[in-house]
């Protein structure tokens, strides 16, 4: 870039190119919404033959695509004015430099040389200097300007404003070090501005599709890569640490209320994950960015995944007898290699599956008869988060948030969801004249067995304090008027609950529900910094956690007449792994009615009571407390 091309730039020109980038950004955003919620979801709740099928995989196709648009043309968008306010710094800094050359008489050349008129001296008996042209010097030490803080740059032989004439006495030279200094200012700023240009038109070059292209997993995947890009390209221009991270929802939400329409734009566009990670700001904007983290993350482990495949090493070997250390003639077994790929290869179908139970959430509407999904977190950890509200949460009447507990993950939350929306159905019946919206906050890590993680407590004091600022950031984020709030554990999730809720009196919360507990880490509920009778608890008569002991039980049983505490607790249990039982008169709460449920094995499962409460007049009771109408 020369210096003519830095001067005459005009920023002007990029920033309205970006406004041109974010509106298209913005329509496509508004084109997938309609796709989504007026025709999408309408067809298929409407529509049942094989002609509607194939119009709802075209429909699903086209929102797709326009939230593809979405995101990289908001990429394009935050790219250009990036640029335009990069490059602002060596545009100062060239102008500056001609300006004082100007002032001074001296000529500023193509080749970014300066001239220098001929010095009048101080004395006669110094002889004048000659006019002449200095160039650019790299290296040497830093000298300051008389009365600039520009810095001039002297390097090795070079001639500073005294120096010995060519017949043996000084020569004043006043001029040529202030041209010098004047051509490396010049220099240094189309170096910066050359610098700046290079890295922008490499990101801005990958941010391309070609002509009918189909949106698949694999572009969600460039698309992952296309942010990356840009983050690196315009990280200075917007920095991720200027985001509030584990900050309270108040101040996310004073962080977020301070920004203009365009930063908060660009936000969402360079860092989805963290803004939609951000409790206490409105709930549109964390679902639209956490769909885009969804469909990039979906995208990367699908590619991953056909990779994986392609890697699958021979599924059987040839038996060797342990016994003779023979093969058996014709007998196979399934080598260790294949079973430690298809270990692996299930661990990621089962990951994908639930972003795809999300995203197939997310995708139906209001229209026909279910309420709007707001992906309010996601993340590809361990296990896999994701929260999921049924219907908004800043505007709807009652609020209820769900706990999952123990074996909790993301390969397995379509049956979590399913919960949720039953929860929300039921109280929305309950109390027609109000709105309610259902969240599943699988916000944390769930341990995943009942020993040894379920029987250790770090889960759940690892996931209160991020349940304490969502719950919290529910009220912050509520726009009209006041929430009637209630978290709902089951399981581990009630310990999680009890935790954050004891840990914070004060949080916004109305009512407690505990399902199937283990404890909820207190031993009466006016710790819990709600209303007694607002508390309430419910396990069903087979439900296998009945057996739960507490530590003195387990105790008793081993130690008998030497732990008298354990005795008594063996023959009058009112307290279980994580606290007196919350079902009993002793904690101080509510019960609510609840069916035996099934008994253990019965049908085939394991522990069918523990997961039947979303079921007849345990959901019924649920759905009374979470509108209001609990007697």
């Amino acid at each position: 870039m020369t210096w003519q091309h830095l001067k005459d730039l005009k920023r002007t020109e990029y920033e309205e190119a970006a406004d041109g980038w974010g509106e298209v950004s913005s329509r496509a955003y508004a084109a997938k919404e309609r796709v989504e919620n007026e025709m999408l979801a309408k067809l298929r709740d409407t529509q049942t033959a094989k002609a509607a099928d194939a119009a709802l995989g075209d429909l699903s196709r086209l929102a797709r695509n326009y939230q593809y648009i979405q995101a990289e043309c908001g990429l394009v968008r935050t790219a250009l004015n990036a640029f335009a306010t990069e490059v602002a710094t060596p545009q100062s800094r060239l102008r500056s430099a001609l300006e004082d050359a100007e002032a001074l008489g001296f000529t500023v050349h193509q080749d970014g040389s300066v001239s220098y008129p001929a010095g009048t001296p101080s004395s006669p008996y110094l002889k004048p200097t000659e006019a002449g042209t200095a160039a650019p010097h790299t290296g040497g030490p830093l000298l300051l300007g008389p009365g600039t803080s520009s810095p001039l740059l002297l390097s090795p032989g070079m001639q500073g404003p005294l120096a010995p004439g060519a017949n043996g006495g000084l020569v004043v030279n006043p001029n040529r070090a202030k041209a010098e200094g004047i051509a490396e200012r010049i220099a240094s700023a189309c170096r910066m501005a050359a610098e700046i240009d290079t890295r922008y038109r490499t990101t801005l070059s990958e941010l391309k599709a070609e002509r009918g292209l189909r949106v698949d997993d694999a572009v969600w995947a460039d698309a992952a890569r296309d942010l990356q890009h840009t983050r690196e390209a315009a990280g200075s221009y917007l920095k991720d640490s200027d985001i509030p991270h584990d900050k309270s929802p108040a101040e996310n939400a004073a962080w977020w209320n301070g920004l203009n329409q365009e930063q908060r734009d660009e936000y969402v566009s360079l860092y989805p994950a963290s803004v939609g990670a951000l409790d206490g700001i409105p709930s549109e904007i964390r679902d639209t960015a956490n769909r885009v983290v969804l469909a990039e993350t979906h995208g990367a482990r699908q590619v991953e995944l056909d990779a994986w495949r392609g890697k699958e090493p021979p599924r059987y070997e040839k038996y060797i007898s342990p016994i003779t250390g023979r093969e058996v003639k014709g007998a196979q077994i399934e080598s260790k290699a294949w079973k430690e790929w298809d270990e692996k290869r299930k661990e990621m179908q089962g990951r994908l599956d639930g972003m795809q139970s999300v995203q197939n959430r997310l995708t139906e509407s209001e229209a026909g008869k279910r309420p709007e999904g707001y992906l309010l977190g996601f993340a590809d950890t361990k296990g896999g988060r994701a929260i999921v509200s049924i219907g908004n949460p800043d505007t709807a009447d009652n609020v209820v948030t769900y706990v999952p507990g123990t074996y909790s993950n993301l390969a397995g939350i379509e049956g979590d969801l399913t919960r949720a929306e039953d929860l929300q159905r039921t109280a929305r019946d309950a109390d027609p004249s109000r709105q309610t919206a259902s969240i599943l906050w699988l916000g944390y890590e769930a341990p995943q067995s009942i020993v040894p993680e379920a029987a250790s407590e770090s889960w759940a004091n690892t996931a209160k304090e991020p349940l304490s600022r969502f719950l919290t950031g529910v009220d912050t984020a509520h726009t009209d008027g006041p929430v009637n709030s209630t978290v709902l554990g089951h399981s581990y999730g009630t310990l999680v609950a009890g935790k954050a809720l004891a840990d914070h009196p004060d949080m916004p919360v109305d009512n407690v529900i505990f399902v199937g507990s283990p404890g909820v880490g207190v031993d009466h509920a006016k710790e819990l910094g709600v209303p007694p009778d607002h508390v309430w608890a419910a396990t069903a008569k087979n439900d296998y956690i009945n057996i739960a002991p507490s530590p003195n039980a387990v105790a008793g049983a081993w130690l008998g007449p030497l732990w008298p505490p354990g005795v008594i607790e063996l023959l009058d249990d009112h307290s279980i792994l994580y606290g007196t039982d919350p079902t009993t008169d002793d904690f101080g709460g509510r019960t609510f009615g609840v069916a035996p449920g099934k008994s253990l094995g019965e049908g085939g499962e394991p522990m069918p009571a523990h997961s039947q409460y979303w079921q007849g007049e345990s959901l019924t009771n649920m759905g009374n407390i979470v509108a209001g109408r609990a007697k």
